[in-house]
């Protein structure tokens, strides 16, 4: 049982570590005065329009995200590498009972989060949206990474859900 809570602990706190520095090669959270543009992202259930954007390194992009699916959905700015470590966070949200098909539970979220901060899944490069809901994610791309736009909800990435990021 101690080695089991020791093993959770040391994966909560590497993988925010790990998290974290590789949020810095990515890019940034970006500031309202400096958006460049704006691009409005419609979430259907298993893709994304557009599927794919353009970007200018050092571009700040507002992204307008609107959930048009039936099913919750999320919008996450991150390297492929990234993308598949997040998916165990966003496995254990669903085992959790947190992550729903349609609808997310903020209460059971706000009480796992205070325990595994990856729950409470406030990154600043993504949104966790229910349907009918929007949200805006002001991104700085910094970066020569190659990155792509994903929903790691168990299933959609698997699904194709997955538009790719241009950096000129």
């Amino acid at each position: 049982m101690i080695k089991k809570t020791l093993l959770t602990v040391y994966f909560i706190l590497f993988s925010n570590f790990v998290f974290a520095e590789s949020m810095k090669m990515i890019g940034m959270k970006g500031k309202s005065s400096e958006v460049s543009r704006t691009i409005n992202v419609k979430m259907y259930d298993n893709y994304f329009e557009p599927k794919s954007i353009k970007v200018k390194s050092g571009e700040t992009i507002k992204f307008a995200v609107e959930n048009k699916g039936k099913l919750v959905h999320e919008y996450n700015i991150a390297t492929k590498k990234m993308h598949l470590k997040h998916q165990p966070e966003m496995m254990m949200m669903m085992q959790m009972g947190i992550l729903l098909p349609t609808k997310l539970d903020m209460k059971k979220m706000k009480e796992a989060s205070k325990t595994n901060h990856a729950m409470s899944h406030s990154h600043s490069n993504s949104l966790l949206l229910e349907p009918n809901k929007k949200g805006e994610i002001i991104w700085k791309f910094s970066t020569n990474e190659e990155l792509e736009v994903a929903c790691n909800v168990p299933g959609h990435y698997q699904a194709g859900m997955v538009s790719s990021v241009s950096i000129n």
